[in-house]
């Protein structure tokens, strides 16, 4: 079931009217319930995926708190406590490993293995990707880890556990929440607050503007010139490359808007996934503000076991360069998503290497890292860097990675920029200059939230003459501009697909 779907538009109003009216007891299981059935909608079967990894870490959870509370010899209790989580990881990962990574294990070994003249003949598994499952393992595996480390408590409640997994708005495409939050949460189901659900009801108006309205839109250009690169060369894929950097950026942010907004009128607060990333003056502050439940996640839980920045600089680049290449692996079963990470990895380690060299020209040139032009130069110089890697991340394939490239830099036509060609790429003149209108918007949107502006608390305290008015403006507008797809069919998230 999709957020910009007329299934959703009748599901979540249904659930949010019977969650208020019900007694407190039973609130929760009914988010469960309904967040099961969310699921369902994709393919029903697959929630056993959901409740196997429920089941798993839920016993994890509870063990690992008999251990610490049971457990007269302190070494023997730590060998059980991670025998446990070790088992844990394990049988859950198993599971990410073989939906999401099997076949692209096997074409790596059967490379691999030809190169010696070995051939591996292993018919590939037809294996349909659950939605969202890197997505709930992670946040599951986070609460096992969570526990061990004493920073929680087990939960003693299985159907409040099972909602934390499953919790409909941020269960396929996050944010990967942490179980200190969400679970003190569901604790206390929320009673119906007016000022949440409007403050709600404006980020789900804002989420719904930046997926329909730019990023489906974005999508026709893009789609159009990287389904056929050849026809499209140099400057036709340049713009396609920048459009694509903003397509994902609302695409994702758009979903997690969304989802914050329907949790905010249930009464559940999600942390922010994005910060105004391409305001960011550095690739390493971009990925400070960019999926920050994902980065988050990959230093509490991976960056920080290897040892982080306590080992050395040298140590400190290898786990950041790990980190970065099993981001990517995340992402996708591909080598393409793998150079995409490491990339974003290596950029972050060569602009800290480098830190003491820009640091003495700063000092030669008298420049003023303050100043407007010198901020403007850093953002437009890490955003190359990070649409340089994007290339990997959007191209079908890594040997097509290559072949953009090439046709990017070697193929001159600038004129495409003004001779009106560019309008033959699926975007007529018309919906390009909408599309800049509203990129105006977030620019401006972004701009505001980096200087700390909240722009809906802005809005809310208008008079309501002037709020619903903009309401009505709003949702017409999404209607009248946002883009439905050939026969109004939706177009899906792109991050559903991880």
């Amino acid at each position: 079931m999709l957020f910009n779907s007329i299934q959703f538009l009748i599901f979540f109003p249904i659930v949010v009217l019977i969650y208020f009216i019900i007694p407190a007891r039973i609130k929760n299981f009914w988010l469960l319930m309904a967040s099961y059935y969310f699921y369902m909608c994709w393919n029903a079967k697959y929630l056993l995926l959901i409740i196997f990894v429920t089941t798993i870490t839920f016993i994890s959870g509870l063990l690992l708190e008999r251990i610490k509370e049971n457990s007269i010899c302190e070494k023997r209790g730590k060998y059980f406590a991670k025998s446990t989580v070790a088992l844990s990881f394990v049988l859950t990962l198993g599971i990410l490993l073989y939906f999401k990574y099997f076949n692209f294990g096997v074409n790596i070994l059967s490379r691999l293995l030809s190169c010696i003249h070995i051939q591996l003949n292993f018919r590939q598994f037809d294996i349909l990707l659950p939605v969202g499952i890197s997505f709930y393992t992670f946040q599951a595996l986070s609460y096992t880890m969570d526990v061990y480390r004493g920073e929680i408590h087990a939960e003693k409640n299985v159907f409040q556990y099972a909602l934390f997994v499953s919790f409909f708005p941020q269960l396929v495409a996050g944010p990967i929440e942490r179980s200190g939050n969400l679970l003190r949460q569901l604790a206390t189901p929320a009673r119906f607050d007016y000022e949440k659900f409007r403050e709600g009801f404006l980020l789900m108006l804002w989420g719904f503007f930046l997926k329909i309205v730019i990023a489906d839109r974005i999508a026709i250009f893009v789609n159009t010139v990287y389904g056929d690169f050849l026809a499209f060369p140099g400057w036709y894929l340049i713009v396609a490359t920048m459009l694509f950097a903003i397509q994902i950026y609302c695409d994702f942010y758009g979903y997690s808007v969304i989802a914050m907004g329907v949790a905010h009128i249930l009464g559940i607060q999600l942390m922010e996934n994005f910060d105004a990333p391409y305001l960011a003056i550095s690739v390493a502050e971009f990925w400070r503000r960019w999926h920050i439940s994902l980065t988050l996640w990959f230093r509490d839980y991976l960056y920080v076991p290897l040892g982080g920045n306590r080992r050395g600089k040298l140590r400190k680049y290898i786990n950041k360069f790990i980190v970065f290449l099993v981001s990517g692996l995340w992402h996708g079963a591909s080598v393409s998503f793998i150079v995409w990470g490491g990339l974003n990895g290596l950029f972050q380690i060569i602009g800290e290497s480098l830190q003491p060299v820009r640091d003495r020209l700063v000092i030669l040139l008298k420049l003023n890292r303050e100043s407007a032009g010198h901020k403007l130069i850093s953002v437009l110089g890490t955003f190359f860097l990070v649409d340089f890697t994007w290339i990997f991340f959007r191209a079908e394939s890594f040997k097509d990675s290559f072949a953009i490239i090439e046709q990017m830099f070697t193929v001159r036509n600038p004129w495409v920029l003004f001779d009106g060609t560019l309008f033959q790429c699926g975007l007529d003149n018309k919906n390009f200059d909408l599309l800049m209108i509203c990129l105006c918007i977030l620019l401006i949107a972004d701009y505001c939230k980096w200087r700390g502006i909240i722009v809906r608390q802005f809005i809310l305290k208008q008079d309501y003459w002037a709020r619903w008015i903009f309401v009505v403006i709003s949702i017409f507008s999404i209607l009248l501009f946002g883009i439905w797809g050939t026969g109004y069919d939706k177009n899906s998230f792109v991050y559903f697909q991880f």
